[in-house]
């Protein structure tokens, strides 16, 4: 039972470092990054949730040109 609690927490902790680094990679601002890794950091199951769903991505909003 242990084994696989501390597996878990390595995958959360590994997938939210993913994300941070995925928010840091972004074209948001300064601000929004903070914000995005703050949120992550204090709130890392929810966070790293709310970041798949609406967090930004590095070219979003860019043209397919």
């Amino acid at each position: 039972m242990q084994v696989w609690l501390m597996l878990a927490l390595a995958a959360v902790l590994l997938l939210n470092l993913w994300a941070i680094i995925g928010v840091f990679r972004s074209d948001a601002s300064v601000g929004v990054k903070a914000l995005w890794a703050i949120g992550i950091s204090l709130f890392p199951i929810v966070g790293l949730v709310a970041w798949l769903l609406l967090g930004p991505r590095p070219g979003r909003g860019r043209s397919l040109r």
